[in-house]
């Protein structure tokens, strides 16, 4: 994209300079890599490279839990704001690894847009699917980087066609690759016909720029690329221009089209290119849907929902944030805002904005901001906070887990601390707890295995509690309801071994098995299973 193509909002428009995004991936595509870079070139960060890095740098900004650090991996959304040139960026790092599936849903909930990272080499993957999906599924704009060019990778035809046929997107590239692997030289930049070439030694964090005033038939062009890649690039570039449709921006923000920039994040090439890219395309803060009306981002008062909890931030103080994202309205700090669920007024004294797990107060924000207010139990994931109006955002649902555990305290004098950390740790969304109507043991649901993983390292270190789970006789969940309260309560009385309440005290049918959900489903046709449940 050319510098001169690009518009900035500015101070004159602040919803419409917001750009709230999350990062999605397979793991291993290079996401915590892209998040540092990008906040590497915001301005946010100065130290390059943290995630190669040895000792207490080592870990990636955005992944501030102990066993983030220990394994590499993400598994808890993290939120962090930066300015670029003028716009307003709110990122949100998402855990890749398809056991925080949950997490990642609801944090889509929370954005105008995605990056879908690719690795060169393997294209689309089976969590990048996935996460696509769920995308899909809130018609969110997905902008694609296709990271690691620098290495041996796949011919760039074959991934689009990939992307465009798996995923049933047009895709138009923004830039293009100068070789290969170990014979990449940069890219040409085709909306802006420009060279984008790797600085010397790829000691600089800009590319070096050549202009080309008639296109890669200047005489620079020559100068500057091999002949047999400046006669490949012309091929590349005239089959493009032939089979690809030009770049539609409505197109892109209803979610139909997606650009796709080529790049390396472990070099810093292409991530400047892909933040322009971003402000300059990526949809302002979006209509967001209630139980009543579909809330404009212009809207006057003030509205937002929580998306996210997040327990012991702050290791040495047992704090816990709401993550709100604001939907319209100017907030100032001290504001007060009534908690629909409850009626009561909050007054948010303390609002802070985040840079991973490093927060500073925030005197105001907009919509498309996402804000974290300290909160000691009061607000849970899905609450909706508003100045005056009764309304609640929608789209934030519970999942029926896909595997469920007893949970075996080794100091049983502890039984209360462990009740208020698997209520903290479900507050979040990290596990789903489910107390039996008959028996004592506490019963965990959970996505996926690595799960149980993080659960119990974060009870040892954050609660200093040794827990373990037990396979439960129980293979999956789903809540009951029914449209006469008096068969709902007979289908609990007559299935009290394998009834359940959930943390808010819904009843929950417990199956020991696919087949007898089957069959009490048919048994008690009066009743409804539900495999999801909208967060209240």
């Amino acid at each position: 994209m050319s510098e001169s193509a690009v518009s900035y909002p500015g101070a004159n428009d602040p919803i419409g300079a917001r750009r709230t995004f999350a990062i999605i991936a397979h793991p291993d595509a290079g996401k915590t890599t892209l998040t540092e870079k990008l906040l590497l070139f915001g301005g946010a960060i100065h130290l390059a490279g943290a995630v190669k890095a040895r000792g207490e740098n080592r870990r990636a900004r955005s992944d501030f839990m102990k066993i983030e650090q220990q394994r590499g991996i993400s598994v808890s959304t993290s939120v962090m704001n930066f300015e670029f040139k003028g716009w307003t960026f709110n990122l949100l790092d998402t855990p890749g690894h398809e056991d925080f599936s949950e997490d990642t849903y609801r944090t889509l909930t929370a954005v105008d847009s995605a990056v879908m990272v690719l690795d060169a080499a393997k294209g689309i993957e089976t969590q990048t699917r996935k996460l696509f999906e769920v995308c899909r599924l809130r018609d969110v704009p997905i902008t694609t980087f296709v990271n690691k060019i620098d290495r041996e990778s796949q011919d760039p035809f074959a991934l689009l066609d990939e992307v465009g046929s798996t995923l049933a997107l047009e895709c138009v590239p923004v830039n293009w690759p100068i070789g290969m692997g170990y014979e990449f030289k940069g890219c040409y930049d085709l909306i802006g016909k420009r060279l984008l070439l790797v600085g010397k030694e790829n000691k600089n964090l800009e590319p070096e720029v050549i202009i080309l005033d008639k296109g890669l038939d200047d005489p620079r062009a020559a100068e500057m690329i091999p002949a047999a890649q400046l006669a490949k690039l012309q091929e590349d570039i005239a089959l493009i221009e032939g089979a690809c449709p030009p770049f539609d921006i409505e197109s892109y923000r209803q979610g139909h089209m997606t650009p796709v920039y080529f790049g390396s994040a472990l070099k810093n090439f292409g991530v400047d290119e892909l933040l322009k890219g971003l402000g300059e395309f990526a949809p302002p803060p979006r209509p967001q849907p209630t139980d009543k009306r579909m809330v404009q981002p212009t809207d006057k008062g003030v509205t937002g929902f929580v998306f996210k909890v997040q327990a012991n931030m702050d290791k040495n103080h047992r704090d816990r944030v709401a993550f709100l994202r604001l939907c319209s309205g100017h907030f100032k700090r001290g504001m007060k805002l009534k908690q629909v669920s409850t009626g009561k007024s909050i007054t948010v004294s303390n609002p802070t904005l985040f840079f991973a797990q490093d927060r500073s107060l925030a005197d105001e924000a907009w919509p498309g901001d996402i804000i974290g207010i300290p909160n000691h139990g009061v607000l849970r994931v899905g609450d909706t906070l508003t100045e005056s109006e009764d309304l609640r955002f929608t789209g934030i649902p519970n999942f029926a887990p896909e595997i469920l555990r007893r949970v075996r305290l080794g100091d049983p004098m502890k039984a209360k601390h462990l009740q208020r950390a698997l209520e903290d740790l479900a507050e979040e969304g990290v596990t789903q707890v489910f107390r039996p109507r008959i028996g004592a043991d506490w019963i965990v649901g959970l996505v996926g295995p690595l799960q149980l993983d993080v659960l119990a390292a974060r009870l040892s270190e954050e609660y200093s509690l040794q827990a373990g789970f037990e396979t439960a006789p129980f293979e999956t969940a789903r809540w009951v309801d029914a449209e006469n309260p008096r068969d709902l309560h007979d289908f609990v009385e007559q299935n009290r071994g394998t009834i359940a309440d959930d943390r808010e005290g819904n009843p929950v049918f417990m199956a020991r098995n696919t087949w007898e959900l089957s069959y009490i489903e048919k048994k008690w046709d009066k009743i409804r299973f539900h495999a999801t449940r909208e967060r209240h």
